[in-house]
């Protein structure tokens, strides 16, 4: 009977492969995820789609693989496995985007949307990765079908614990979708060599060197640094999200998972490059006094620099990814000071441990197709009102349409705002019913401010920006009695975002900046700044 110590030096060919496909097949079904959540999100749905189709292709697999092994099973056609597997790979690693496009493009509900993408994307190199457990079974030294089949199942169970915990605790916080799926490759071709090693078989060699090269070149095209949003400064994979900066001219940009986020004129730094952050200056209209605001959600760090640098207040910024912190000072000219503090945490976690109250509280953690739900529920709300001032603001930057079917989300967080706050008002950014960002106000005041009466504060305060165009959007409380109030235990963030997917996100970008320097010459009756959608 083989010694431990020789079965650790010299594992069997089939038992090597089984692990490296639980490692690949777990570790590609993670990073499914981040390969898809640019284009599709990474809701409830799409998840739901990445774990079917990977089921379902590992089921056809094994199914198909048990029938054939008794014949075919040997460790060349092993090899060919997993080589193929690897060759594929290489293709979505080069053209991914071109795949999410093309299979984004048949008409399906919302919530299925994703679906043709993860099954082009994934499901052939699943499919054949199903095969590897059966024919290793068929393979196996052990006696008996179920001693085999126990031992395979045990051993490749292993490799996708591996590959669960290496792809999400290691490889995405360090690396790019590009490089992992690379290392992913190589890994299949490196394990075919080795099997083969001791054939005298020339073809599975060349084979696996031809493979390599196709996956090392399909690495570097994927990384050459362009993108639609101009040259790509910086990319990587955070624990929470996909980041990458571009700039287009003087204007760069973040995004996080595929969305704009924050932009910066790097020749103007106090310019409001996206128009819905003006919009957070208009709390100072409905509120006597502001010493200290809090920023739940950092990005760009456009507001809270904005805020340290134009008023008299303390800034505050609960941020819980440290990458987008470390990211906004990089590039984004975040500097700390007595003024502008930044904690690495989430929202909830900060309000619940502060023993401060803050005059204006700005929840700007929100996205198209992501949205923390601890954030948006009635209990939150009242922590959150819990740690205002008597006359303070709550301020949500919702991206949502205002109204028609892809209104449910920001219907449904307006209903629950109103059940804590006497007072709640509603300002898109935009024309239409497209999806934009739509700013929510609440304050704790019982008497409701008018357009009129905002007007009239605007021309009388000097809060360094003209704000009449921003006033002017105000609209009337929408239609709630279809949407459900969000609690901590009934919160379908998912379901309501539904109708937003495949919708294109709009976001207005301003030609101007509208500061104190030229908003003399805006006052009411003159023309708006002009207004650019990207």
């Amino acid at each position: 009977m083989p010694s431990l110590r020789a079965r650790v030096e010299s594992p069997s060919g089939p038992g090597l492969a089984v692990f490296v496909s639980g490692v690949a097949s777990m570790g590609l079904e993670i990073l499914a995820g981040r390969i898809v959540a640019p284009q599709f999100g990474s809701s409830i749905y799409t998840w739901g789609s990445i774990i079917a189709v990977f089921l379902a292709a590992l089921s056809l697999g094994y199914h198909l693989g048990g029938q054939r092994a008794s014949e075919r099973a040997t460790d060349g056609r092993l090899a060919w496995l997993l080589l193929g597997t690897a060759a594929y790979v290489a293709v979505v690693v080069f053209a991914s985007d071109t795949m999410l496009a093309a299979a984004g493009a048949v008409p399906l509900p919302g919530r299925f949307a994703s679906l043709p993408a993860v099954t082009l994307l994934f499901g052939p190199p699943t499919y054949l990765l199903g095969f590897i457990s059966p024919y290793a079974a068929e393979l196996s030294d052990r006696e008996g079908i179920g001693a085999a089949s126990g031992h395979v199942y045990a051993v490749g169970t292993v490799g996708s614990i591996v590959g669960a915990f290496v792809t999400t605790f290691v490889l995405i916080p360090a690396l790019s979708v590009e490089a992992i799926g690379v290392g992913f490759g190589l890994l299949l071709v490196g394990t075919a060599l080795w099997l083969v090693r001791r054939t005298d078989r020339r073809e599975p060699t060349v084979a696996g060197v031809v493979v390599a090269l196709l996956v090392v070149g399909a690495g570097f095209s994927g990384a050459l640094g362009v993108s639609p949003g101009g040259s790509v400064l910086y990319q990587t994979q955070t624990p929470y999200q996909e980041l990458e900066v571009t700039q287009l001219g003087d204007v760069r940009t973040l995004y996080l998972d595929g969305q704009p986020h924050s932009a910066m004129d790097v020749s103007d730094p106090d310019r409001h490059v996206f128009d819905y952050t003006r919009y957070f200056h208009l709390p100072l209209l409905m509120t006597d006094d502001v010493d200290r605001v809090l920023f739940v959600g950092g990005g760009g760090f456009t507001g809270p620099k904005h805020f340290a640098a134009e008023y008299d207040v303390t800034v505050d910024v609960a941020e819980l990814d440290p990458e987008v912190i470390r990211t906004a000072k990089r590039y984004f000219r975040l500097e700390e000071s007595d003024r502008l503090n930044v904690y690495n945490t989430g929202g909830r976690q900060f309000l619940q441990e502060t023993n401060r109250t803050y005059d204006l509280i700005v929840l700007d953690a929100y996205k198209k197709d992501k949205v923390p739900f601890q954030l948006t529920t009635v209990e939150f709300m009242r922590l959150a009102e819990s740690r205002l001032d008597s006359d303070g603001v709550l301020f949500a930057n919702l991206i949502s349409a205002p109204g028609g079917p892809a209104s449910k989300f920001y219907r449904a967080e307006y209903k629950t705002m109103a059940r804590v706050f006497p007072q709640v008002y509603t300002f898109p950014t935009a024309e239409g019913n497209v999806v934009q960002n739509v700013e929510v106000i609440a304050t704790k005041r019982e008497e409701r401010l008018s357009e009129r009466t905002l007007q009239r504060r605007n021309d009388r305060r000097d809060v360094g920006i003209d704000l009449q165009r921003e006033i002017a959007y105000l609209r009337a409380p929408p239609p709630t009695a279809d949407v459900p109030v969000l609690r901590d235990d009934r919160a379908p963030v998912d379901a309501l975002l539904d109708p937003m997917v495949g919708r294109r996100y709009v976001v207005q970008r301003t030609a101007e900046n509208g500061t104190t320097a030229d908003a003399p010459a805006r006052r009411r009756g003159a023309p708006a700044p002009p207004l650019v959608r990207t």
